[in-house]
């Protein structure tokens, strides 16, 4: 039974925010068509299709941008009325929608809880923090609306979670992010390393994120979250709960610590499909959803190599104590400096954190099995 999994950007790289480091606003200036548009219907209609044609037994939706929002919401009633259309041989559809929350407002939370959209929302902690990167087309900061849109959004019973980028600031100052959280009930988290842009040495930019920020910053969430899992009230944090996974002998659900690049299908707005969000130029393109199937585009992400390349970890992992869950981590973070794929950017901060946490989180682990 196949799960599918697509990532649709239905607007393309077009956003109503100016974040100092988007990594995505970054890519669509290195390809030859940096916007694609509004996705039409058209091309929607072959997407959902095809998709559902395809899955066996489940498929994922995710809407994510540039601001998917943008495509207004009639695109995403029709989104979910294709998927009631095509799922006919019992095809089990969820739906999941990325947004910075700019555009939430009662209608749209209506819609998301009425077909069950898991929603991630956008915010950097607290506001200082976020509105030094997170800005609108005129340079304003956005945290009081986007913490309005999260409020808005709970209010009406959608599940909702919080992507906070890590920058170097917020490293620094992430105990205060997490006490923030902790008292506004933001108890589904996920973090992401900020991305220095293509091409460019890391660490050059006041947002970017070195080894030793997020040393520090795996450090003391992990010290933050295994408090509270010890005293009953765990929250969930995706890198730390997907260790746990792999404590259990399971694999972990997160991409960049499965230890090979997972068979991703994102969709940009004029249909045409790339392996992965951080990989969406000319050189890794794998075909358009209007004309090819998804064995198309599985023959062409074989004839590039992508996931081959992504399983060559450098040989200094190979001997390490720590390659069973650290796995070499995100091929973007292997990939695009010195002479290619090799060493983790981070390996360092992954290294000392393994040496700090393990024992803890290994009793935590044993903790939760026995009950």
């Amino acid at each position: 039974m196949r799960h599918l999994s697509l990532m649709l950007k239905p607007s393309s790289g077009m956003c109503n925010m100016r974040c100092k480091y988007c990594f995505y606003a970054d890519e669509t200036q290195k390809r030859s068509v940096p916007s694609y548009g509004f996705m039409s219907l058209e091309t929607l209609e072959q997407v959902m299709k095809k998709a559902l044609e395809a899955a066996d037994g489940s498929c994922t939706i995710c809407f994510q941008g540039g601001e998917p929002t943008l495509a207004g919401l009639d695109f995403f009633r029709h989104a979910v009325e294709l998927g009631a259309r095509w799922s006919v041989h019992g095809c089990a559809v969820s739906y999941a929608l990325q947004t910075n929350g700019l555009l939430i407002d009662e209608e749209w939370c209506r819609f998301l809880a009425q077909h069950h959209f898991l929603v991630g929302v956008s915010l950097d902690g607290t506001k200082d923090l976020h509105d030094a990167n997170r800005v609108d087309a005129q340079g304003k900061g956005t945290f009081t609306r986007v913490f309005r849109a999260i409020q808005l959004l709970r209010q009406h019973g959608v599940d909702t979670n919080v992507l906070t980028v890590l920058t170097g600031n917020l490293c620094r100052s992430f105990r205060k992010v997490y006490q923030f959280y902790d008292k506004n009930g933001l108890d589904y988290q996920q973090y992401i390393p900020c991305l220095d842009p293509l091409e460019e040495p890391r660490g050059g930019h006041p947002w970017s994120l070195t080894p030793q920020r997020l040393g520090q910053y795996l450090n003391t969430a992990f010290d933050c979250w295994y408090a509270d899992a010890m005293a009953g009230h765990k929250k969930y944090h995706r890198f730390f709960d997907n260790l746990l996974l792999m404590l259990d002998r399971q694999p972990p659900e997160a991409c960049g610590m499965l230890g090979v690049c997972g068979m991703q299908y994102v969709v940009e707005a004029d249909g045409s499909v790339y392996p992965c969000d951080f990989y969406m130029l000319d050189d890794y393109r794998l075909g358009n959803l209007n004309t090819d199937s998804f064995q198309d585009l599985d023959q062409r992400r074989e004839a590039i190599g992508f996931v081959e390349a992504s399983r060559a970890p450098d040989p200094e992992c190979r001997a390490c104590r720590w390659l069973p869950l650290c796995r070499g981590g995100c091929r973007r973070d292997r990939d695009y400096y010195q002479d290619g794929i090799g060493k983790n950017y981070y390996c360092e901060a992954y290294r000392q954190f393994f040496e700090y946490a393990y024992p803890r989180l290994e009793a935590l682990y044993w903790k939760l099995v026995n009950g």
